[in-house]
């Protein structure tokens, strides 16, 4: 069983979903960029999981990585965010289906523990229901057992977060949610994570905000430090709290990803980037 201390966190997580057959030599290509935390789901309908295992193994045996150096995040999908391939039993209790969920997922890795289990979104739109609180109990014990180091929850509104701390003692590490320009890049949430000190992964950073790398304030501080807008944006998203996730699978484009972490901007910049309605 691992130790019950947390890994570092990465400063990107490299994204492995809609890759299919692509996604061995896209997680190797990742982690051969430097790229050491690694998002996947064992929910085969949008991700390869296995192929990441595939790609995570090519690069152990190269010598590119260790596990020791990686942060590897997967994640348990309800029934209906699934297609015929499940990971589990569903006519089995909810406890039993995240325990199979988790052992397919560690056997699909390569690995005897995750360091970040995460709920793939609650089973309501409207609200953490008596389901949601049965399935994060069952995760509690995932992580008890050494399985994981840390949980989270992932496609969550405010009204979900306050009414689960409300009723669980279990506060989540993370929370990861697609992030919206015109929604204020998700600030409400953002804020509550910062209070409660978890840390807010973002994604869709780029793809749901394709007017903001077209917008001219993201442009001309681009062309004025010699910076793509996308790593521009992804400056501003650290800036502001958030760990960023990349799903490219274009090598430059990974490396240019990881390089915005060395770019630095001023409070007054990223105040003015969050104003951008996209």
């Amino acid at each position: 069983m691992p130790s019950s201390q947390a890994a570092s966190i990465p400063d990107f997580l490299y994204g492995t979903a809609w890759k299919e057959e692509r996604t061995p030599a896209l997680v190797e290509l990742a982690l051969r960029t430097e790229f050491r935390g690694i998002d996947t789901a064992n929910q085969r309908r949008h991700y390869f999981e296995a192929g990441v295992g595939q790609g995570l193994a090519a690069a152990y045996r190269a010598g590119v990585v260790r596990r020791a150096d990686l942060f590897l995040q997967t994640k348990f999908t309800y029934r209906p965010g699934q297609d015929h391939r499940l990971p589990y039993d569903p006519t089995a209790k909810l406890a039993v289906q995240v325990a199979q969920s988790m052992a397919s997922s560690l056997e699909h890795l390569g690995t005897d523990y995750v360091d970040s289990y995460v709920l793939h979104g609650p089973a309501s739109n409207y609200g953490w229901s008596d389901t949601d609180a049965e399935v994060w109990g069952a995760m509690t014990k995932e992580r008890d057992a050494g399985r994981t180091r840390q949980l989270g929850v992932s496609n969550v509104s405010m009204q979900h977060l306050e009414q689960m701390t409300a009723v669980s003692a279990e506060v989540p590490a993370f929370v990861q949610n697609r992030c919206y320009a015109r929604m204020g890049w998700d600030r409400e949430v953002r804020s509550f994570c910062k209070r409660r000190e978890i840390t807010y992964q973002g994604f869709s950073l780029l793809t749901a905000n394709m007017d903001v790398l077209h917008d001219s304030l993201v442009g001309g501080l681009a062309s004025q430090a010699n910076i793509t807008p996308a790593q521009v944006v992804f400056a501003f998203a650290r800036r502001v709290g958030m760990l960023p996730l990349t799903g490219t699978s274009n090598a430059e484009h990974m490396r240019q990803d990881l390089a915005s972490t060395h770019v630095e901007l001023s409070a007054e910049v990223a105040r003015a980037i969050e104003a951008v309605a996209g």
